[in-house]
Order: C-alpha cells, then sequence, then structure tokens
C-alpha cells in the first residue's frame, strides 16, 4: 500500500475542494495579458486569471508588486484592455448596470462628515433605485448584522474605531449586491488590514459565505496564512508579473514566496486546519 505524506495528503484534499468548483461556467472575471506602464515603468506584465462563481481568489504580493494596480484595472478606475466582466469587455457595460452586480471594497474610504452608519450602508442602495424603500433599509440592517454591527445603526461613523469602519463600509458592498441575481463579483482591497484578529477570520468567513451564495470574491491581502486557510486559488504576482496561480497548496511554496517577498520561510502543514502554514525561517 502507498503511504502518502503529510503534504500530498494536504495538496490532494485542497485540490479536491478546488474541483468542486464549477468547471464548465464562464468566468465572472476574466484577465488576459494586461500589462500597464506608467513613464515607461512596467506596472503589469502580461497578468491573466480568472474568476468563476463561488470562487475566493487572493492575490498576493510585496508591495509595490502591481497588486492595487491590478484592481484598478478591475474596477474600471484604469483602462486597459484584456479585462472582461460577465462574458463582455469591461468598457462596454454600462456603469448603472455593473454597480448592481460589482461592488469594491477600497482600503480606505474617507469621509469628512458626520453620516450616520445606517445611511452609509444605504449608499449601496443607489444603483437599485432612486428612492430609499423600507426594503432597502431592511437590507441595509441585515447586512450591518451580517458584519456583526447590529445595533449600531444611528451612530456617527466618525465615533468608530478605523477597523470598525471599515467593516460598516463592507456592510454597504453587501447592500450594493443585496438582490442583484447570480451573477455578482465583490472585490476587496486589504478588507483584513486594519481589523483584528477575530474580525479578520470573520470576514474571510463571510467572504466564503458569498462565495457558497455564488458571489464571485478577489481580494488583495498581505497575509500568507489567512489567504492560505481561505482562498480557493491564489495569486502571486511580483514586480507585475504572475508567478503562481493555483491552489494555496501549490502556489505557497518556499520557492515561490522567497521569488516573491525576498524572505526565507518553511512551509509546512497547519496543526489544526487542513491548509498549508507559512512560517518566517529567517
Amino acid at each position: 500500500m502507498t503511504r502518502w505524506t503529510d503534504e500530498e495528503v494536504l495538496f490532494y484534499a485542497e485540490l479536491d475542494r478546488a474541483c468542486n468548483l464549477p468547471r464548465d461556467a464562464a468566468p465572472l472575471l476574466r484577465v488576459h495579458d494586461l500589462s500597464y506602464s506608467v513613464t515607461g515603468r512596467k506596472l503589469l506584465r502580461q497578468v491573466s486569471l480568472n474568476l468563476k462563481a463561488g470562487e475566493l481568489l487572493v492575490v498576493l504580493g510585496r508591495n509595490g508588486a502591481g497588486k492595487s494596480t491590478l484592481l484598478k484595472h478591475l474596477s474600471g478606475e484604469l483602462q486597459g484592455r484584456g479585462v472582461e466582466l460577465f462574458g463582455q469587455p469591461l468598457g462596454h457595460h454600462k456603469a448603472s448596470e455593473t454597480a448592481k452586480r460589482r461592488a469594491v471594497l477600497p482600503q480606505q474610504t474617507a469621509l469628512s462628515f458626520a453620516f450616520e452608519v445606517l445611511d452609509i450602508v444605504l449608499l449601496g442602495r443607489i444603483p437599485h433605485g432612486g428612492r430609499e424603500t423600507p426594503e432597502d433599509r431592511a437590507i441595509a440592517v441585515k447586512c450591518l448584522e451580517r458584519v456583526g454591527l447590529m445595533g449600531y445603526e444611528m451612530r456617527n461613523i466618525q465615533t468608530l474605531s478605523g477597523g470598525e469602519q471599515q467593516r460598516v463600509h463592507l456592510a454597504r458592498t453587501l447592500a450594493q449586491l443585496d438582490g442583484a441575481g447570480r451573477d455578482r463579483v465583490l472585490l476587496l482591497d486589504e478588507p483584513t488590514a486594519s481589523l483584528d484578529l477575530a474580525h479578520q477570520h470573520s470576514t474571510l468567513r463571510l467572504a466564503r459565505e458569498l462565495c457558497a451564495e455564488g458571489v464571485g470574491v478577489l481580494a488583495i491581502l498581505h497575509d500568507l496564512n489567512l489567504a492560505a486557510q481561505y482562498a480557493d486559488r491564489v495569486l502571486v504576482l511580483s514586480d507585475g508579473a504572475v508567478l503562481a496561480h493555483d491552489i494555496p497548496a501549490a502556489a505557497l511554496t518556499c520557492q515561490t514566496i522567497h521569488a516573491a517577498y525576498g524572505h526565507e520561510v518553511l512551509v509546512t502543514r497547519h496543526p489544526c486546519l487542513n491548509c498549508p502554514l507559512i512560517v518566517s525561517a529567517s
């Protein structure tokens, strides 16, 4: 009888999880050979990726690797050839229709007025109609509950901590996608950056819940272990190019991480979870 190593067991368990994703479905989001330069400096080099319904794709890379530039192309903030959303070039969509089915959570959202929390979340309902309805308010309250902020509806957002404010804006993106049908995309730019340990995990568990509802979620993260635990697939960028695009056990190797970050690590099996564990080795 062949005896598998722990690493092989882990790899095939993750492969099985990836194989449970819809394989024949067209990607919700597709990038093909996307390149982008500024003043002669290449920020993206022939980047390609697919995001399917029900999938959590995590983008990793050191500072300046091209992650935010890639996200700006996916959101339409930057225009580039090779980006398709829902089967059509991104620029062919009407902004009003796209806003119902694709939501973006930036790293920071500056607010200079003392809005109440519920009013911030209700901004996500604007694409769905001109006038606020009782249903809109019920959706906003539900979304606040999903991010752990039930009872915060009347709070002044400027009195909240940075992490709480980020969760309010996450609730806003949930409200934006609510009721938009099956094909939906959520783009998250470092959604765990200002959160404590418990809320980092609750936010990514929520991302997995959205995937179970058919949403395609793309998230930029810095924490390799959060990516290893929650992602279906990982895309690793270095100097604007893709180093790896695979399930976590295949993408997050010592060699790839060293090439991407210039730091020695040890990749082993997590003692409690069925995912890789990355620890510093220097």
